[in-house]
């Protein structure tokens, strides 16, 4: 049996880094962790092929080869993933669909000839088993939730992995949280289901000796779900794993609880994470009682932010405009915290409400829904009808977005953030992509770009000042020049 693990193409996004990559010559972010590892379960004598349509084209060589297309994707990548499902069709190749676009709405993929929804480890064994019968069905869905210490590691071998900025892992499942905006847990459920520390150090080792020597993302929503189980195992186990590995460097998404453990920060620093990514949302109080978001409440929010900077972990925020209790001050009481705060980069996007979510519950039955969800919750839309006026909001959004990623605001946040951060202990290598990414900023940033008195004031402030942060400056700076090209396409 020949299968092709199709993963559709990402639209230019804030998080797609397109016009970062450029500079390190990099084609994508990282490549689709979700099909690679459903490449693991499925039956070894089976060939596989991967075709990332975010590094590379769907050739009809390839769909001639295939018996069976597995597409896996988001609800961003929705317009690329028809694209691919029209050629399989004509290509007559069967294709069979599993991830979020397709677990969340099944219903608008009819055309797909079979949906494994859910998680994999659970909705994938009985379709291989009906396959192998030959009386496979169309849908295959689980309420239960999978023991992810049975999850096999990653068919990396699949990989080029010189397309790939970073690589990912899986550390655990799920979120003990309760914000009524997120999918997270109306997915993958309340209770962190976690991997076991021999797994994720098999994983890295496997990772190593594949070649790969740079980052490494966690892509867990919570990576903190389960403190106990990281503070006297996997922390401990990381740490002595990266002893002799000093060019690696992690980084992971957690909650903002994170600031009240400086042993879990400073364990983090030691295991090499370098940043983090935390759900911020607003400075409102009122709002963050709205969407549930009760782990932010009654906290100083810049200061926490501060902390976990001081501890050595740079801070990537993400923020909501447009809920029901936001007045029109909320634009600028958010660029207020955010320019405080030092968060380079800030994730701003209108509120959306993500089916079988509780707020997308809540708006149906206020018929407060509108369009379909885009998936790209910075791309100045959403699928709700705020309380504040439409026009109001997307012209408030868009200021804010111009503000925060033009030159000298964007500039002085860095320097803000610069002062405050620890130097890591992480020893970059100086492979020749990053040596051409220095040179390519100093000439597309320092002398062609609009931002040049920004880049050369920060180039010689963190030299002098902050040498040890220097090669995180320039990082930065390219950086805002990825956000600062996305946002234009939001306020044009």
């Amino acid at each position: 049996m020949n299968i092709l693990l199709v993963y559709p193409k990402i639209p230019d996004t804030f998080w797609s880094f397109r016009h970062a990559l450029k500079f390190v010559g990099k084609k994508s972010v990282s490549p689709p962790l979700g099909l690679l590892t459903v490449a693991a379960m499925l039956p070894s004598d089976w060939e596989k092929r991967l075709v990332d349509l975010n590094v590379q084209r769907l050739t009809d060589a390839d769909l001639a080869w295939a018996d069976y297309a597995f597409i896996s994707a988001m609800v961003v990548q929705r317009k690329s993933v028809d694209q691919v499902v029209a050629r399989c069709k004509a290509a007559g190749v069967k294709t069979v669909a599993g991830g979020p676009l397709f677990t969340i709405e099944p219903d608008q993929f009819l055309e797909i000839d079979h949906l494994v929804l859910n998680e994999a480890e659970l909705t994938l064994p009985p379709f291989l088993q009906d396959l192998a019968n030959g009386c496979a069905r169309h849908v295959y869905e689980t309420t239960e939730y999978a023991d992810i210490a049975q999850t096999p590691a990653p068919l990396w071998e699949l990989v080029d992995m010189r397309h790939y900025a970073t690589m990912n892992v899986q550390f655990s499942r799920g979120c003990p949280f309760d914000c009524d905006f997120c999918n997270v847990t109306a997915m993958l459920g309340h209770r962190p289901r976690i991997k076991t520390a021999e797994q994720i150090i098999n994983e890295l080792d496997k990772l190593y000796q594949l070649g790969w020597r740079d980052g490494v993302f966690f892509v867990d929503d919570n990576f903190i779900g389960n403190k106990k189980y990281l503070k006297t195992e996997l922390m401990p186990s990381l740490i002595e794993w990266k002893k002799d590995k000093p060019a690696i460097q992690f980084s992971t998404e957690a909650s903002i609880n994170l600031a009240d453990d400086a042993e879990l920060m400073q364990m983090m620093f030691e295991a090499g994470f370098t940043s983090v990514f935390v759900g911020i949302e607003t400075p409102e109080e009122d709002s963050l009682a709205e969407c549930n978001k009760k782990q932010n409440l009654k906290r100083d929010l810049v200061e926490d932010v501060k902390r976990i900077q001081r501890a050595g972990l740079s801070v990537q925020g993400g923020f909501i405009v447009g809920f029901d209790s936001d007045t029109p001050s909320i634009f600028q009481r958010q660029i207020d915290f955010i320019q405080r705060s030092g968060i380079a980069t800030a994730m701003v996007g209108l509120l959306q409400a993500p089916p079988g979510t509780r707020l997308y519950e809540r708006l149906k039955r206020e018929g407060r829904l509108c369009e379909d969800l885009s998936g790209d919750n910075v791309d100045g839309t959403t699928n709700i009808v705020p309380v504040m006026d439409l026009e109001i909001l997307r012209r408030g959004y868009k200021q804010m977005l111009q503000y925060l990623y033009s030159p000298k605001p964007y500039y002085e946040r860095v320097k803000t953030f610069l002062r405050e951060c620890r130097p890591p202990i992480i020893r970059a290598r100086l492979n020749q992509n990053y040596i051409l990414a220095f040179f390519r900023s100093i000439v597309r940033l320092g002398i062609l770009g609009r931002e040049r008195l920004q880049y050369w004031q920060l180039f010689l402030w963190t030299l002098f000042r902050r040498p040890k942060l220097f090669p995180l400056a320039i990082t930065l700076a390219v950086y805002g020049h990825h956000f600062r090209k996305t946002a234009e396409l939001r306020v044009s």
